[in-house]
């Protein structure tokens, strides 16, 4: 019953921050500043842009995989979580609104900015996920993760179809199917002002319930902890088992969040059409999101992680053999099925990874777990987008790189199914 029962004011101001956040990954990391590195900044340079593109998605990566569990582990002392979040959103939003002074030809500058802007913003999610442990229980854990990714779709498509009004009434205006940067720099000071103003709930209503007292030494006892739990991680099986299975199977997923834009530029397809693409599957995402939490309260979040994966395998498939199709009509149309299969599962997979950690893991070390769970999905982050800048470098196609996702894929469900379902293993699934 506790399940049913309506959010509280802290559950909901959680969620919001998904609201918020969702806005710099729709419009910065997937839409517009793909297409404004490429179209603008590195105009000419065709797949090559591709590719640095990809390196800096994984530098930033490794940035933040390095630091993750360091900053979590000292966040979790009782205070210092939502310090560290609140540094790691101001971060966040005060780059952003720097990219609009990104000129053409200034490739290296554009990617320093965006590098720190994506940093920090995963940095805050990082402390944003781990409180997910202090506003709800674990029996609506699934409820309230994908909620969060649920209204963060929908809430994201506002800014979003703002952006794209400028965008568009530019277009209208001036009598060029060609997307103006001003309007694009604009777009970008849009999603920082959203970004702040949707977390000030958060900010003042979301409170650390679990922690470490404080003490004195705190960043050195910090590293004694973190060494501490490297050395026993193993020993929570359900824990350490899903990170491991994680680490693949989140791999392909951030890869195709990530690189979906450039990829879809280098097939032709016009930037018009992919934000149209993008924008159907923020609408689409919100109510299978949340369909995916009601099915895992039904059918348990590890089936649903399944089903996830099987989704993503299919469109791995498609898009390595989207090149290959001669009919532009069945091109495109295959194209928006992708889209529409992306849609179904990507929220859904996200939101259940999250809650389904969360509950498996020692509630106090919260942030310092999640750390963890950053680590192996920053690190899985490094890899998809490095092959596929490898093998676009290296073939001229960056067709090649789509196809050694499916790998991760089927990595990632095997080492799933030999992972028990939270709970069963012990407290916090320890061993």
């Amino acid at each position: 019953m506790s399940d049913e029962k309506k959010l509280t004011k802290t559950e909901k101001s959680w969620i919001l921050y998904d609201v918020a956040n969702s806005a710099f990954v729709l419009i910065v990391t997937t839409t517009l500043m793909p297409i404004f590195h490429k179209d603008f900044v590195a105009a000419g340079s065709g797949a090559l842009s591709t590719a640095d593109w990809g390196f800096a998605v994984s530098f930033s990566s490794l940035i933040l995989a390095v630091l993750a569990p360091i900053l979590g582990t000292i966040a979790d002392y009782r205070g210092m979580k939502k310090k560290f979040f609140l540094g790691a959103l101001f971060t966040g939003v005060a780059f952003t609104l720097l990219l609009p002074l990104i000129r053409q030809g200034q490739v290296l500058f554009a990617l320093f900015l965006y590098l720190v802007a994506r940093v920090a913003y995963s940095g805050a999610n990082i402390f944003y996920d781990s409180f997910l442990t202090d506003v709800t229980t674990d029996e609506r854990m699934d409820r309230v993760s994908t909620l969060g990714f649920g209204w963060g779709y929908i809430g994201s498509c506002i800014p979003f179809l703002a952006a794209i009004g400028l965008i568009v009434g530019y277009q209208l205006a001036s009598g060029t199917s060609e997307i103006s940067p001003l309007m694009m720099k604009l777009s970008f000071v849009i999603t920082a002002l959203w970004w702040f103003l949707f977390s000030l709930p958060m900010i003042k209503n979301v409170r650390q319930v679990h922690g470490i007292d404080p003490e004195r030494g705190m960043v050195g006892k910090s590293f004694v902890r973190l060494w501490t739990t490297l050395k026993e991680i193993s020993r929570y099986k359900t824990t350490f088992g899903f990170l491991i299975a994680y680490f693949f199977y989140i791999d392909g997923v951030s890869t195709i969040i990530s690189m979906a834009t450039a990829y879809g530029i280098d097939l032709g397809f016009g930037a018009t059409t992919l934000i149209a693409v993008i924008l159907f599957i923020q609408v689409v995402a919100w109510p299978c999101a949340l369909i995916f939490g009601t099915l895992a309260k039904k059918y348990s979040a590890k089936k649903m992680l399944f089903a996830g994966i099987l989704v993503y395998t299919a469109v791995t498939l498609i898009a390595f053999l989207l090149p290959s199709i001669r009919s532009e009509s069945f091109k495109i149309g295959l194209f928006w099925f992708m889209a529409f299969l992306v849609a179904t599962s990507q929220g859904g997979i996200q939101a259940l990874s999250r809650s389904f950690f969360g509950k498996t893991l020692p509630k106090e070390k919260s942030a310092e777990f999640f750390g963890f769970y950053n680590i192996f999905g920053k690190f899985a982050a490094i890899v998809g987008p490095l092959l596929m800048a490898l093998f676009t470098r290296f073939s001229g196609d960056s067709r090649y790189g789509v196809l050694s996702i499916l790998l991760l894929f089927v990595a990632g469900a095997l080492l799933l199914a030999r992972v028990p379902e939270p709970g069963r293993g012990g407290i916090a699934g320890k061993g």
